[in-house]
């Protein structure tokens, strides 16, 4: 009798959701690339800062309009039983990251001749604590997370799955996961307000992406960024500001 064949195969293969738009992550990408060949006086302009962002978002509302099907939700990773146990990792993680980075900026940076009392001057640290604490920095978190982790990582690993082959998974996961750490750190708009510092998003993007890859759990990076900036905000402000 010839071989039956893998019936759960079968069904994986005919549910596997067919994605429209992928490519449509490259143009918040393509975006940043051209702000850096921008004459300087252009790129000082705010609005012209905040473009590469919103063409992200732009990009995730043609992308989703697009690919508006049951699933659509989970490819987020954003399923309401995913909430709590996403929760608390994210917590741990974005308390050890705050506590690492607090003690890079206030210690390791000075140390490297670096001045950060820039810091005292940027939106964050003008804002009224009441707001910041905990709304704008949930608010910003949660935001930034579904561009750039939960959008922008996800359709980068689907269009390199997309050109090239199924063969390689984790390559093209790590490769996502570095070319989103990448546009996050170098947004227009964070390497204008924190400088230098901007660095500090590379690792901080390759850890949240690393999590959604491994998780599948949007809440996971979301929450890990609110915690860590809670974090480094509060002890940061406490060392320049009191």
């Amino acid at each position: 009798m010839a071989p039956q064949p893998d019936r759960s195969l079968q069904d994986r293969g005919a549910q596997a959701p067919q994605e429209w738009g992928a490519a449509l992550a490259l143009l918040p990408i393509a975006a940043t690339v051209v702000f850096y060949v921008l004459p300087l006086r252009l790129q000082d302009q705010l609005p012209i800062q905040f473009v590469p962002q919103l063409l992200g978002y732009l990009a995730c509302v043609l992308w989703a309009a697009n690919n508006w099907r049951p699933g659509l939700v989970a490819r987020f990773g954003l399923e309401r039983d995913k909430l709590a146990p996403g929760i608390r990792p994210g917590l741990l993680v974005g308390c050890l990251l705050g506590g690492f980075n607090s003690f890079v900026i206030l210690w390791c940076v000075p140390r490297l001749g670096h001045d950060i009392t820039f810091l005292t001057q940027t939106p964050h640290a003008r804002m009224p604590v009441y707001l910041m604490l905990p709304w704008i920095i949930c608010g910003i978190a949660l935001f930034v997370e579904f561009n750039f982790r939960g959008f922008l990582l996800g359709r980068l690993q689907t269009l390199g799955a997309t050109m090239f082959g199924t063969g390689y998974p984790r390559l093209w996961a790590a490769l996502a996961i570095a070319l989103s750490a990448l546009a996050f750190s170098f947004d227009p708009f964070m390497t204008h307000t924190f400088r230098e510092l901007h660095w500090i998003a590379v690792w901080d993007g390759v850890i949240w992406g690393s999590l959604q890859v491994a998780m599948r759990n949007l809440y996971v990076p979301i929450t890990a960024h609110a915690a860590e900036v809670v974090v480094m905000y509060s002890v940061i402000r406490s060392a320049l500001l009191e």
